[in-house]
C-alpha cells in the first residue's frame, strides 16, 4: 500500500517536467518518462515469480521482449553486425529453452504481442541487413510459437485494443513479463531515443492499468524458482498520469518509427481472442517457388545466389542438427559486405512476404547457404544429381527451372573464399585432468564412475594441450585408474607407467596445509562449540562478580516472562501452571501410562459372574459408595442453593455471567448437576422469551431458537437424564418444531432412583394435548432449512470422533491415524488446515521422547524465532523434568540460547541451526546419534526463495524419523512421494495424514471504502455501524471467470442453502438433479445436521457447477452461472461501477476510513481482530493513525464534556486538600488507642484516578479482562527501560492497539502476544510473521492494502489465524483497501506446489567431509552420507539422476581439491572457516577463500593509509556478501546524480579493485575448465543414454534429417565431414557456430545438450561477483598499487543487468539510517536486517582469520586448535540473549556470549596489542585491519538504534 510514500517521498530528487502543458521534445520526454520509470523502480522487489507471487496465476510474456531477448543473444548468430548469418534453428531453440524454464516450474501463462510495441523487437535504424534479419526471425519465430502447443500466443494492436480489454477482463492475468528497455546510449542509432521513449510510456500504460511487470530480461531461473524485479500496479493513479506534453512527443516518436517500418503485421486483425489458428502445413517446394518469385535480381552474380539460396531451402528437410553444426565460412570482406548490405535484406524480405500471405512457415540456416556456394565454387564440375541427389533435383527441374544456373557458374565466387577449408572443432584445450583423491567413504559412494581417471576426467572423448599450465603446474597424461588406485606405497612406486597429477602449488597466503579443526563458535573462535560435560569450557570459569550478577537478572527476567508467556499460553493467567510431572526414567517404568477417559455419570451395572471378594473389598466398596452418596446428597444442597442465587438475577446477561462463573465450580462437572444448570438455563430462556415484546418476531425467534438447540446438545453430551429431564427436553423440542428429533436429542432414564427436577420448569405445552402453548416459538420453516440458515456453526464438527486413551480430547480418525503413527515410530507428513487441530501432534511425541529415556532428544523446527520463543514457553508450561541439572527444553536460534542445546531432551530451533548442528562434527559423535525425532513444523517453508535448501538438507541428512506439519502444502501428495523415499531410504517407515476440511468456517467480507460512511466518528461506545463491510458469497467470487473451482473454496451450510436457491431459479438443471440436491431429500430428517454433511452436499454442488465454470464465459450475460453469480453477489457491491470497486483507493482514503472500520469491528462484536499488511512501515503508520485519530477525539471530547470537567475539577479539589488528609490521618493514629488496630479505610475514587489515562471510550483495550491497567503500566515501565520501543508503540499499548512484525524488538513482541492472549489487546498490525503458527487466535482476520507478498500461501496462512479451534465457531476475514478483482483472485487461488533446491552445492560437501573427519567417521556422519547418495532423487524439484548426482560430486571435490580447502584424503584445511562458516553465502564464501588464498586481502591492507585499507576491505566485503540489486534505471546517471548530490550515499557500488577481479577472473576460470571437464565425462559416458540431440525442448519435431542424405550425396558427406563435433554443447547452439569451449558456467549450463541438467547455481561460479555492471562509470583514482578504485577494467567480462545497491560501504562511511531509505531505497523496517547479517557476516571473518593467524605453527598438516600463546577462553554465559543484539534492546540489556564483557580485551589483542612471534608483519596487519573494519562497523550499528 506503501503508506509511507516510499515512492512518492522520492519524486522531489527525480527529474520531473514543470510544465505539463508546454511542448517537449523527445529527448526531454524521454527524460521524464525516464524519471517516473525509476522512481517506479524505487519500489520494485527482487522477489520468486512463481513461488512468492504468482503461484499458478495467470500471466502474460510480452512476445516482442521475448523475441528481443532470443534475438539480442550473444551467442545467436543472427542479426549480427558483421556476421551475415541468419541461424533460426538456434533461436528456435533459445525461444523453446526460455519458455521451457517457465512451463517445467508449472507456470501458468501466455504469450501476448502488441502490435504498437513492436519496434523493440526490430530496431529500426541499425542497418538493413539487421533490420531486415530481425524483422524476418520475429516473423519465424512468431510461427514457432504458434506450433508449442503448451503456450498460447495472443495478438493485438495495443492497449487500446478492445480485443486486449475483452482478455483482460476473461484471462485476468496477474502480471506481464517485460523488457524495461534498457538505456539510450547509443548515440549512433538515430531511432534509439524514440523507440525507448515508445516503450517506457507503454510500460507505463501497462501499470496504469493495473497490471503489474516484472522484468524478463535479467530474470534468475534457479531451482524451482524465477525470480525477478516485481513493479507493482498503479491502478489508482491512471487518470492523468503521464502529462500531456509527454503524450504529445510520444505521438510524435511513434509516427515516426511507424513511418520507417516496414514489417508486416504478425496476423491479419483478430476477430475474437481465441488462441490465433493453426498454420498451414505446405510443400518446402511451394513455399520457395514463392519466395522465388518474390525476388528481383538481374544481375548473373545475384541470380546464382539466388539458385543456391533456394537449394538450401529445399535441403534443410534432409539436414541434421549435427550437419548444421557449423561455423561461418571463412570469406573476403568485400563478398561479406554484398551478402549483408544487398542480397540477404532483399531475400529475407521476399520471404517474409511469403510466409505471411502463404500463413505458413520455413526454415533458413544461411551458414549451410554459405557452405552450399562454397562447396559449389570449389566442385563446379560435378552434375546437380551427383551433389543433391535425386530429390532435389526433381525439384530444380520441375519447379525451380525458371530461377537455376549451370553448376559452373558458381566458379566466380572461389577467389571470394579464404584459401584454408573450413574446418571440424578444434580439440579442446581447456580441460583439467582430476586431482588424486581417495576416501574410503566416499570411495564406495562413487564407485558407479569408478572408471574415470584424472585424465579423462576432464577429457572424454576429445585432447588435451599437453602445454597447457594450470598456475605454474603441468598436466601429465595418467592411466584410467589412477584416480580409483587405492593400492599401497609400494605399488605405487612400481613399474607401471602412471603418472599422477600434481598438488595445486601453494601461493603462500593461508595455504601451509594446517588441517582444520571445527570446535570453535562461528563467531568468536575463543568459544568452544561443546558444553563442558562434553569436553568444552566451563561456563563462567573467570566471570566477575559483577558478571554473575548480571547473568543472575538476565535469567531471571528471562523466567518471568517466559512464565507470563507460558500462563497465557495455556490459560493459566494468575494460576499457577499445571506441568505434566515426568519421572527419571531411571526412577520410573518407561512405559507411558494410560491417560483415564473422561466416564459419565452411570451406575454399575450387576457382574454377571459373582465373584468371591475379601472383607478388605466389601469395605472398601462399602466405603467409596457411602462418599459417593455424601457428595451426591451436598451437591443436590449445593445446586439448590445456587439455583436459589439465580432467581434473583433479572436479565438474561446477567444470569450468563452467573453461569459462567459456576462453571469454574468443580460440582459442576457432576453429571446431574451440569445437566440441571443446562436446563434451568433453559428455564430462564423460555419465562424471558415468552415475555418479550418483540417475542414474536423472527430474529428473537432464530436467537432464541438456537441457544435452546446448543444448550440441548450440550446436555445430551452429559449423558445423564431422568424422567423429568427427558419430558422437559421433549417439550422443548416440541415447542421449536423439533419433535422428529426427539429420539436423537434425549437420553433415556440413567438412573436407577428417579428424582424431580430441582426447580418446577417453566410451562411450554398443554397438560393433556401436549400441545404447544405459544405458537410463535415454532420456526416457520422446515427444521433442516432453519438449520442450513442459521445454525451452520453450531453444527457437530468432528470427523468419526472416538475417545482415545492417549489424549485428553475425542481425536478424529485422522488424529488417531496420527497418533499410531508416533507410537509406530514412523515419519509423518500432516496437511491440514489452521484450526483442523494439528497442535497435540508435537506435544504427544514430546512426551512420549520424554517418558522413553533420558537422554532421547526430540528437536522441534519452527521457521521463525517468535514461533520458536512461543513454542518453548508453552513447552515450559506443559513439561517439567528432573534431568539433575539438565535443561528438559532448551531455545537455539543465530540471534539468543537459552539452556543448553546439546544437553535438553527438547530443542526448539530454527532450521539454520539445526543444520549446524547437525554438521557440526564434534555433536555428531555425541549429540545426534541421541536426536529421536525431528518435528519440522511449517513445512511449506522448504518452497520458499530463502532457506529453503537448509529443509532440503535436515530432511535428507535426519538420523531419525521427521514429523512434517502445515496447512498450506500445494501438490501434498508429490512432495510425499520424495519424502518417503528419503525416509524409507534412511530405514523409516512413512505415513501421509492429508485432512482437507477446517474446524471452523470463514467468512469473508468487502469493506467498502468508496462509499461514505453515515456519520463522522465521535466515540467508541457511540458508535454504530457503518454497514460497509459487505458479505461475499465464495460462489460469487466465480464472477472473476476462473475455470476451475478451488478444492478449498469450502461453503458454509448458509451458503449451500443460498446457492441451491440460486441453482434451483437460474441454474437450468435437470428436475431429477434439483430433486436430488433438495435438502429436504439430501439430509437426514431425525438428526441435526453435522458438518460432515454439509460437506458431502457442498460437493455434490459443485459437481453440478464445475461443468458451469469450465464452459463460463462473463461476457455472456444469458449464461446460467452468471444468474447464479449475480443473484448470489451483494446488491450494494453490485451498484459501485466495476472501474471504481477495482481501483485501488488513495492512501489519504486508506488512512481515514482505519477508524471506522476498526470501530465497526468493534460494534459488530468482530474483535480481536489482527490487521496484516506485509510492509513493516505501513504497520507501523496504521497504528500510528488510528492512535492519532482516538486521541484526537478524545481531545476534543474532554474539552467539550461538561461531566469531564466538573469530574476535573473536584479531582483538582481533591488533590489541594492532600496536607489536610496527611494531617487528619497523623492525628488519627496518634489518637488510636490500640497500636495494632487496623481501621478500615475508605478508598476515595481520586485515589485510583488518572487524568490522562485513556478513557474507556477511546480506547480498544479489553474491558473484560483480569489484565489490568495498572498491570500495563508495570510492563510498560520495565519495557521502557530495557528497550528503546518508541513511545508511540507504549501509547498505543495503552489503547488495546498493537503493532507486529520482526522489526518490533522481542520484548515487546512477547508482551504484545501475551496481552493479545489475555483480550487485553483487541487490534494488532501485523506482517506475515504473526501468521507462521504463533498462537494469537483472532475472531477477524484483516488484509489492509494490497502487496505483491500476499500471495495464495500468504492469503491462506493469514486467514487461518480467524475462528481458531477451541476460541470461536466461525472466523472472519476482512479485505480493506484491495480491488475487489484483486479479492476474487485470492480466494479463488491455488495453491502453487512446493518449490524445490538442489541442495547439494559444493559448500555441502565440503561440510560432508568435515563431518566425516572431524567426528573421526563416526557412524551418524558416515550413514547421513550414504544415504544422501544412495537416493533416487536427490531432490523433490530436481532433474538429476543418480549417475549424473556423483559426477557433479566428483567434480565438485576436484574443485575444493584446486581451491586447497581439502587434501587428497578429503580433510578439510586452510581456510575451510570462510567456506564452511559462511555456508548461505555461496558462491560468495568461495571468492573471499579465492582472494585470501593470493592475497588480494593482504595487499589491501598493507596501503599506507589504514583508513583506505579499512574502506577498500569493506567495499570488497560489500561485494561479495552485501549484494542488493537496483534495476537498470539505476545504472543512468541522470536517475543517481540528484540523489547523490542531495544525499551522503553513494547509492551506486563502485566495482571491484582491478586486483580482486583479476583473481577471481581467473579463478572463474579454473571453476570453468573443472566442471567442464564434468560435464565432457558424463556426455561422452552417458552418450548411448543420451541418444541424439535432435529435439527441440517443447515443440516435438525431430531434426535428424535423411539418414542417407550424407551418403548418398557429395554435399552431404562434405557437411558431415566438416560440421562441430560436441558432446556438451546443444547441436542446436552449434548451429551458430560454439563447440564445447565455453564461456562462462552460465553459458556451459544454459547451452548443454537436452539431457545433461547442468544446475548453474550448485556450480560455485564467481562471474557474477565480478561482473560490471552494463554502463558503469570509468575509473576515478588509483590506489598506491595502481588499481582503480571505483573505475572498470578494460573489458567488461558478464555484464550485468542490474546495478549493486552501495547501502554496505555507504552506512560504513555515513552510519545513517536515513539516507539508506531515502537514497539507498531500503525500507525503514529493512534495514536492521540487512545491517545484521552484513555484521554477523564480518565477525564471522574476523574469528576464522584470528584462529588461523595467532595460531602456533605446528607443521605441515598439523592440527588447527585456534588458540595462541597467552588466549584465554572467554566464558560462556549460556542463558541470555547471545550473538546478536535486538535491534532495540539497550546496553544494559544486552547479554551476548561474544560481544559483551570480552570485546575490549579481544579487541585490545589486536589493535595496539603485541604482535606475537610467529605471526608474520602482513599477516599481522590484516589482522588489524579487518578488527578495525569490523570494530567500527558493528559500532555504528549499534549506534543506530541508540
Amino acid at each position: 500500500m506503501d503508506l509511507e510514500e516510499f515512492e512518492v517521498n522520492h519524486r522531489g530528487s527525480v527529474a520531473t517536467t514543470n510544465d505539463a502543458t508546454s511542448s517537449l521534445s523527445i529527448p526531454d520526454a524521454l527524460k521524464w518518462i525516464d524519471a517516473e520509470w525509476h522512481t517506479a523502480s524505487r519500489r520494485a522487489r527482487w522477489m520468486d515469480l512463481l513461488g512468492d507471487y504468482a503461484g499458478t496465476e495467470p500471466f502474460i510474456i510480452d512476445g516482442h521482449s521475448l523475441i528481443q531477448l532470443v534475438i539480442d543473444d550473444p551467442l545467436l548468430a543472427l542479426g549480427k553486425t558483421g556476421d551475415p548469418s541468419f541461424q533460426i534453428l538456434h533461436a528456435f531453440h533459445t525461444l523453446e529453452r526460455t519458455l521451457d524454464q517457465f512451463i517445467k516450474r508449472s507456470a501458468v501463462f501466455d504469450v501476448v504481442f502488441w502490435d504498437e510495441n513492436r519496434h523493440v523487437a526490430l530496431k529500426r535504424g541499425v542497418g538493413a541487413f539487421e533490420e531486415a534479419s530481425r524483422s524476418l526471425a520475429r516473423k519465424l519465430l512468431f510461427n514457432h510459437l504458434l506450433k508449442i502447443r503448451q503456450v498460447s500466443v495472443y495478438v493485438f494492436t495495443g492497449l487500446s485494443d478492445p480485443q486486449w480489454r475483452e482478455y483482460l477482463f476473461l484471462r485476468k492475468p496477474m502480471f506481464a513479463l517485460v523488457n524495461d528497455g534498457g538505456r539510450d546510449q547509443d548515440s549512433i542509432d538515430p531511432f534509439a531515443t524514440k523507440r525507448l521513449l515508445c516503450h517506457r510510456v507503454f510500460l507505463c500504460n501497462l501499470l496504469t492499468s493495473g497490471l503489474a511487470l516484472a522484468l524478463l530480461a535479467g530474470a534468475e531461473f534457479r531451482d524451482s524458482k524465477v525470480l525477478s524485479f516485481v513493479y507493482e500496479s498503479k491502478s489508482r493513479r491512471a487518470d492523468g498520469f503521464i502529462p500531456a506534453s509527454v503524450r504529445s512527443a510520444y505521438s510524435t516518436a511513434a509516427r515516426v518509427l511507424e513511418g520507417e517500418a516496414e514489417d508486416f503485421a504478425l496476423v491479419p486483425s483478430p476477430t475474437s481472442i481465441d488462441p490465433l489458428p493453426a498454420l498451414r502445413a505446405l510443400a518446402i517446394e511451394d513455399i520457395v517457388l514463392k519466395v522465388a518469385s518474390l525476388t528481383r535480381f538481374h544481375d548473373a552474380r545475384n541470380k546464382a545466389l539466388l539458385f543456391a539460396f533456394l537449394i538450401h531451402l529445399t535441403l534443410l528437410p534432409h539436414l541434421s542438427t549435427q550437419e548444421r553444426a557449423r561455423r561461418l565460412e571463412p570469406m573476403k570482406a568485400g563478398f561479406k559486405h554484398q551478402l549483408a548490405s544487398s542480397f540477404l535484406p532483399n531475400i529475407f524480405h521476399a520471404m517474409e512476404v511469403a510466409i505471411t500471405s502463404l500463413n505458413t512457415t520455413i526454415d533458413i540456416d544461411v551458414r549451410v547457404f554459405i557452405a552450399l556456394v562454397r562447396f559449389l565454387a570449389e566442385n563446379n564440375t560435378y552434375s546437380v544429381q551427383d551433389i543433391f541427389g535425386n530429390e532435389a533435383t526433381k525439384i530444380v527441374q520441375d519447379r525451380l527451372s525458371l530461377f537455376s544456373v549451370p553448376i559452373s557458374t558458381f566458379s566466380q565466387f572461389s577467389v571470394e573464399f579464404l584459401l584454408f577449408p573450413s574446418l571440424a572443432s578444434p580439440p579442446i584445450e581447456n580441460g583439467l585432468g582430476l586431482l588424486p583423491f581417495s576416501n574410503k567413504i566416499f570411495d564406495d559412494e562413487l564407485a558407479p564412475i569408478r572408471n574415470l581417471s584424472e585424465d579423462e576426467g576432464a577429457l572424454g572423448a576429445h585432447q588435451i594441450d599437453e602445454t597447457e599450465k594450470d598456475e605454474g603446474m603441468e598436466s601429465k597424461k595418467g592411466s584410467d585408474t589412477d584416480e580409483w588406485d587405492t593400492s599401497s606405497e609400494e605399488e605405487e612406486t612400481s613399474a607401471s607407467a602412471t603418472k599422477v597429477l600434481p598438488e595445486v602449488p601453494r601461493t603462500g597466503y593461508f595455504d601451509d596445509g594446517t588441517l582444520f579443526n571445527d570446535t570453535r563458535h562461528w563467531h568468536n573462535h575463543k568459544k568452544s562449540l561443546l558444553p563442558k560435560h562434553l569436553g568444552g569450557e566451563a561456563p563462567l570459569k573467570n566471570a566477575t562478580e559483577w558478571q554473575r550478577k548480571k547473568k543472575l537478572r538476565a535469567d531471571q527476567r528471562f523466567m518471568k516472562t517466559l512464565h507470563d508467556q507460558a500462563a497465557t499460553l495455556t490459560g493459566a493467567s494468575g494460576a499457577a501452571l499445571h506441568q505434566l510431572k515426568i519421572p527419571p526414567v531411571g526412577a520410573a517404568s518407561n512405559q507411558l501410562p494410560s491417560k483415564p477417559q473422561k466416564q459419565s455419570y452411570t451406575r454399575p451395572a450387576a457382574s454377571k459372574a459373582t465373584q468371591k471378594q475379601s472383607k478388605a473389598d466389601v469395605i472398601r466398596e462399602k466405603n467409596l459408595a457411602q462418599k459417593a452418596q455424601k457428595q451426591f446428597t451436598e451437591s443436590i444442597a449445593w445446586l439448590a442453593q445456587r439455583l436459589h442465587d439465580l432467581d434473583s438475577e433479572t436479565s438474561l446477561s446477567s444470569l450468563e455471567k452467573s453461569l459462567s462463573d459456576l462453571r469454574r465450580n468443580p460440582r459442576t462437572s457432576e453429571p446431574f448437576v451440569a445437566t440441571e444448570l443446562g436446563l434451568y438455563r433453559l428455564h430462564r430462556l423460555f419465562q424471558h422469551w415468552i415475555l418479550d415484546p418483540e417475542r414474536e418476531s423472527a430474529s428473537v425467534r432464530d436467537k432464541h431458537g438456537i441457544t435452546a438447540l446448543r444448550t440441548i446438545k450440550d446436555i445430551l453430551e452429559v449423558n445423564y437424564s431422568t424422567n423429568d429431564i427427558r419430558q422437559c427436553t421433549q417439550d422443548i423440542l416440541n415447542v421449536l418444531g423439533f419433535s422428529a428429533y426427539t429420539d436423537a436429542l434425549t437420553v433415556a432414564s440413567t438412573t436407577q432412583e428417579d428424582r424431580p427436577l430441582s426447580f418446577k420448569f417453566v410451562k411450554l405445552v398443554k397438560s393433556k394435548t401436549r400441545e404447544p402453548l405459544h405458537a410463535f416459538m415454532r420456526i416457520t420453516e422446515h427444521p433442516i432449512e432453519w438449520q442450513l440458515r442459521v445454525f451452520g456453526e453450531y453444527m457437530d464438527r468432528s470427523m468419526d470422533s472416538q475417545a482415545d486413551p492417549r489424549v485428553s480430547f475425542k481425536p478424529d480418525a485422522w488424529q488417531r491415524q496420527v497418533l499410531d503413527a508416533i507410537d509406530d515410530n514412523k515419519s509423518l507428513l500432516v496437511v491440514a488446515p489452521t484450526s483442523a487441530g494439528k497442535t497435540f501432534i508435537s506435544y504427544y511425541a514430546m512426551e512420549k521422547v520424554l517418558r522413553g529415556s533420558d537422554e532421547g532428544v526430540i528437536v522441534y523446527v519452527a521457521p521463525t524465532k517468535a514461533l520458536v520463543a512461543q513454542v518453548a514457553a508453552e513447552i515450559y508450561a506443559r513439561f517439567s523434568k528432573d534431568l539433575k541439572g539438565r535443561s528438559c527444553w532448551a531455545i537455539h536460534t543465530r540471534d539468543y540460547r537459552i539452556h543448553d542445546p546439546q544437553s535438553c531432551q527438547i530443542l526448539v530451533t530454527v532450521p539454520d541451526m539445526l543444520a549446524i548442528m547437525m554438521l557440526s562434527p564434534p555433536l555428531t559423535k555425541v549429540w545426534t546419534p541421541r536426536v529421536k525425532y525431528i518435528i519440522l513444523d511449517e513445512i511449506h517453508t522448504i518452497g520458499q526463495q530463502e532457506g529453503g535448501s537448509v529443509w532440503e538438507q535436515i530432511l535428507l541428512l535426519a538420523p531419525c524419523p521427521i514429523i512434517g506439519l502445515s496447512a498450506t502444502v500445494g501438490a501434498p501428495e508429490k512432495f510425499n512421494t520424495w519424502l518417503e523415499a528419503v525416509q524409507k531410504a534412511g530405514g523409516f517407515q512413512h505415513t501421509f495424514v492429508h485432512h482437507p476440511h477446517r474446524y471452523s468456517h470463514l467468512r469473508k467480507f468487502f469493506y467498502n471504502i468508496h462509499e461514505k460512511p453515515n456519520s463522522t466518528f465521535e466515540s467508541i461506545s457511540t458508535h454504530k455501524s457503518t454497514g460497509r463491510m459487505r458479505y461475499l458469497h465464495p460462489i460469487a467470487m466465480l464472477a472473476f471467470g476462473p475455470r476451475t473451482i478451488p478444492s478449498d473454496l469450502a461453503l458454509e451450510a448458509s451458503d449451500t442453502s443460498t446457492l441451491y436457491r440460486a441453482l434451483a431459479a437460474h441454474g437450468d438443471l435437470p428436475l431429477s438433479t434439483l430433486d436430488m440436491l433438495d435438502p429436504l431429500n439430501f439430509f437426514p430428517s431425525d438428526r441435526l445436521l453435522q458438518q460432515k454433511d454439509v460437506i458431502t452436499y457442498d460437493a455434490a454442488l459443485k459437481a453440478c457447477l464445475a461443468p458451469m465454470v469450465a464452459q463460463f464465459d462473463p461476457r455472456n450475460t444469458a449464461a446460467s452461472l452468471y444468474k447464479v453469480v449475480v443473484s448470489l453477489e451483494d446488491d450494494t457491491l453490485s451498484r459501485v461501477p466495476t472501474e471504481v470497486i477495482n481501483t485501488q483507493p488513495e492512501r489519504a482514503d486508506f488512512r481515514k476510513n482505519l477508524i471506522h472500520l476498526v470501530c465497526d469491528l468493534h460494534a459488530q462484536g468482530d474483535l480481536p481482530a489482527i490487521f496484516f499488511n506485509f510492509d513493516r512501515s505501513d504497520c507501523e503508520i496504521m497504528a500510528q493513525t488510528l492512535l492519532l485519530a482516538l486521541f484526537a477525539q478524545e481531545k476534543k471530547w474532554r474539552a467539550s464534556n461538561v461531566e469531564w470537567q466538573r469530574k476535573l475539577a473536584q479531582f483538582e479539589e481533591w488533590l489541594s486538600r492532600a496536607k489536610d488528609r496527611e494531617r487528619a490521618a497523623a492525628r488519627a493514629a496518634k489518637n488510636r488507642v490500640d497500636p495494632d488496630e487496623v481501621k478500615p479505610e475508605t478508598m476515595e475514587w481520586q485515589a485510583t484516578f488518572d487524568p490522562n489515562a485513556p478513557l474507556p471510550q477511546f480506547s480498544f483495550a479489553g474491558q473484560h479482562t483480569s489484565y489490568t491497567p495498572s498491570m500495563l503500566e508495570d510492563e510498560l515501565k520495565q519495557l521502557a527501560r530495557w528497550t528503546s520501543t518508541p513511545q508511540w508503540a507504549l501509547s498505543c499499548l495503552r489503547r488495546g492497539i498493537a503493532v507486529h512484525h520482526s522489526g518490533m524488538n522481542k520484548r515487546y513482541r512477547t508482551i504484545v502476544e501475551s496481552l493479545f492472549r489475555q483480550g487485553f489487546i483487541c487490534v494488532i498490525f501485523a506482517t506475515g510473521t504473526l501468521a507462521l503458527g504463533i498462537n494469537a487466535p483472532t475472531k477477524t482476520s484483516i488484509f489492509c492494502g494490497d502487496s505483491p507478498y500476499l500471495t495464495a500461501l500468504m492469503y491462506r496462512q493469514c486467514a487461518g489465524r480467524a475462528g481458531r479451534r477451541g476460541y470461536d465457531l466461525l472466523g472472519k476475514v476482512v479485505f480493506y483497501g484491495l480491488p475487489m478483482d484483486r479479492v476474487q483472485r485470492l480466494t479463488l487461488s491455488k495453491l502453487p506446489s512446493l518449490g524445490a533446491s538442489f541442495p547439494v552445492t559444493s559448500t555441502l560437501v565440503l561440510r560432508l567431509f568435515n563431518l566425516l573427519e572431524g567426528s573421526g567417521y563416526a557412524l551418524a556422519a558416515t550413514s547421513a552420507i550414504q544415504r544422501l547418495f544412495r537416493l533416487p532423487q536427490v531432490s523433490f524439484g530436481s532433474e538429476e539422476g543418480k549417475h549424473q548426482l556423483l559426477h557433479h560430486l566428483r567434480f565438485s571435490i576436484d574443485y575444493l581439491r584446486r581451491a586447497r580447502l581439502l587434501d587428497e584424503h578429503g580433510r578439510p584445511f586452510n581456510l575451510f572457516g570462510i567456506a564452511s562458516h559462511l555456508y548461505y553465502t555461496e558462491p560468495s564464501n568461495f571468492a573471499l577463500v579465492t582472494l585470501l588464498r593470493h592475497g588480494v586481502v593482504h595487499r589491501i591492507c598493507a596501503q599506507p593509509s589504514v583508513i583506505q585499507a579499512k574502506r577498500d576491505f569493506i567495499l570488497l566485503m560489500s561485494h561479495l556478501f552485501g549484494r542488493r540489486y537496483f534495476p537498470g534505471s539505476y545504472l543512468k546517471g541522470e536517475n543517481t546524480a540528484e540523489i547523490i548530490k542531495k544525499s551522503a550515499s553513494m547509492v551506486i557500488l563502485p566495482p571491484l579493485l582491478d586486483d580482486a577481479r583479476r583473481v577471481l577472473a581467473a579463478h572463474e576460470d579454473e571453476i570453468l575448465r573443472v566442471f567442464t571437464g564434468y560435464a565432457l565425462t558424463y556426455g561422452s559416458e552417458r552418450s548411448a543414454e543420451l541418444g541424439p540431440d535432435t529435439h527441440l525442448p517443447l515443440s516435438g519435431p525431430e531434426f535428424a534429417g535423411t539418414p542417407t542424405f550424407h551418403t548418398a550425396t557429395r554435399f552431404g558427406a562434405w557437411l558431415q565431414e566438416t560440421a562441430l563435433r560436441v558432446v556438451v554443447r546443444s547441436l542446436f547452439v552449434a548451429n551458430s557456430g560454439h563447440d564445447d569451449h565455453f564461456d562462462s558456467v552460465s553459458d556451459l549450463a544454459k547451452t548443454a545438450r537436452k539431457g545433461l541438467s547442468l544446475n548453474e547455481h550448485a556450480i560455485p561460479s564467481l562471474a557474477p561477483i565480478f561482473a560490471i555492471p552494463a554502463g558503469a562509470g570509468s575509473g576515478e583514482d588509483e590506489d598506491e598499487n595502481g588499481n582503480r578504485r571505483s573505475g572498470q577494467p578494460n573489458s567488461k567480462p558478464h555484464a550485468h543487468e542490474f546495478a549493486l545497491n552501495a547501502y554496505i560501504l555507504d552506512f560504513y562511511t555515513h552510519g545513517q539510517v536515513q539516507p539508506l531509505s531515502e537514497a539507498n531505497a531500503i525500507r525503514r523496517g529493512d534495514v536492521w536486517f540487512v545491517l545484521q547479517e552484513f555484521d554477523l557476516t564480518l565477525k564471522a571473518v574476523r574469528g576464522v582469520l584470528e584462529q588461523l593467524i595467532m595460531r602456533k605453527p605446528e607443521g605441515r598438516g598439523g592440527s588447527n586448535t585456534g588458540e595462541g600463546e597467552g588466549e584465554g577462553v572467554s566464558d560462556d554465559l549460556d542463558s541470555g540473549f547471545m550473538d546478536v543484539e535486538d535491534p532495540t534492546e539497550k546496553d544494559g540489556e544486552a547479554n551476548d556470549d561474544d560481544e559483551g564483557g570480552t570485546r575490549a580485551a579481544q579487541v585490545g589483542s589486536v589493535v595496539g596489542g603485541v604482535k606475537p612471534s610467529w605471526v608474520s608483519e602482513k599477516d599481522w596487519k590484516v589482522l588489524q585491519v579487518v578488527y578495525e573494519a569490523t570494530e567500527e562497523f558493528d559500532e555504528k550499528f549499534k549506534a543506530m538504534w541508540a
